[in-house]
């Protein structure tokens, strides 16, 4: 049971937090909100807010607070330690423990949980600063009496350190045999084609109808953690590979970007993305912006782009629609991944590439 809060004002805001919670495996059983100028130090809400949340898990019987912002290790110990006062143990998660928690959940290939596992450690290397309660010295080891040790906050660190050497290296090697992958592909002509998009947006759904595959769908956030590509025929000899990728979500942790940067290179070296948005979602402009800022950090900003307003199927009176630019090409596709309206269009649009691609290739040099 779990009690997620948001800012006040922003009801988009409550909706996600409580849709990740619930991705997480979470019932959200009360919202709280509210704002202030700057975070509390101690606490990021005030002191009246704590005891507000205090009230609210104590009547829904709530042992877990999710705050969609993030939090010092400091504001979350002190904040465990209010809430849980003269009644039950309460934890607390921020923004990025509840992300984490649900790619570890999603991570479904030996990379994808390496990934996940050096954005844990990475996350919790952050934490150990003023974190712990055992920070006195530990005697030397070997039974020896003499000298002190280490803190246990700095034996701590060392073992994050360690293991996340022995993580990038793993990693190194998954990135190695994705970048031949990659090669054969740029070698092989084909367009290389990466779905992007705000989660939840229909882009696993969309990737199945066009190439016929199996990824995983469901109705929630990061349903898809772990990439997949396929060929995709488009008639006339032309092949495009087409990659499916993770979701993007507004304030995706720093840590995450960096440690999916190997998935994520799927996206930077496409030849074109495929921008699938949730046509239906009353938050569709700022996902937008979201996916397109987290493109920019991953270097993926100058990329051209196909938009593609996905789930027209919910928008009463939509139909599928093509919007081209002045020279004739396809920049704006309304479809439904469901229904398979507006298919053909991205089809087309992707044929048009791949011809222009062929121009390109047989234009003597200047």
């Amino acid at each position: 049971m779990c009690l997620a809060i948001g800012a006040r004002g922003a009801p988009d805001r409550e909706e996600e937090a409580s849709s990740l919670v619930q991705s997480a495996g979470g019932e959200v059983r009360a919202v709280v909100t509210g704002r202030r100028d700057r975070p509390d130090a101690a606490t990021f809400a005030g002191s009246g807010k704590v005891e507000e949340i205090q009230r609210a898990c104590r009547l829904h019987e709530a042992r877990t607070v999710v705050f969609d912002h993030a939090l010092t290790a400091a504001q979350i110990r002190n904040l465990e330690r209010a809430l849980s006062e003269g009644g039950p143990d309460v934890r607390v998660y921020d923004r990025t423990d509840l992300i984490l928690e649900i790619f570890a959940q999603r991570a479904r290939s030996h990379e994808g949980k390496l990934q996940v596992e050096l954005a844990r450690l990475e996350h919790l290397a952050t934490r150990l600063v003023r974190g712990w309660t055992h920070l006195e010295r530990q005697r030397g080891g070997l039974s020896k009496t003499g000298g002190p040790g280490e803190k246990q906050i700095e034996l701590d660190r060392r073992l994050i350190g360690e293991r996340v050497k022995k993580v990038k290296e793993r990693l190194r090697k998954v990135e190695r045999t994705r970048a031949t992958q990659r090669a054969a592909r740029a070698r092989s002509g084909m367009l290389r084609v990466s779905l992007v998009g705000y989660t939840n947006a229909g882009k696993s759904t969309l990737f199945n109808r066009l190439t016929r595959a199996d990824a995983y769908v469901a109705d929630q956030l990061f349903a898809t953690l772990d990439p997949t590509t396929r060929r995709l025929h488009l008639g006339e000899g032309a092949v495009a590979a087409v990659s499916d990728t993770v979701g993007f979500v507004r304030d995706l942790p720093h840590g995450l970007v960096a440690a999916f940067r190997a998935t994520l290179e799927e996206t930077v070296q496409a030849d074109l993305l495929l921008h699938v948005v949730d046509a239906a979602s009353p938050r569709r402009d700022e996902q937008v912006e979201a996916v397109n800022a987290v493109l920019a950090e991953i270097g993926a900003g100058g990329l051209p782009q196909v938009v593609v307003w996905n789930k027209i199927d919910l928008v009463p009176g939509a139909h599928a629609e093509v919007v081209r630019d002045a020279c004739g090409k396809i920049l704006n596709i309304k479809a439904s991944a469901v229904t398979g309206d507006g298919l053909e269009a991205i089809r087309e649009a992707l044929a048009e590439r791949v011809r222009e691609g062929e121009t390109r290739a047989l234009a003597p040099a200047a």
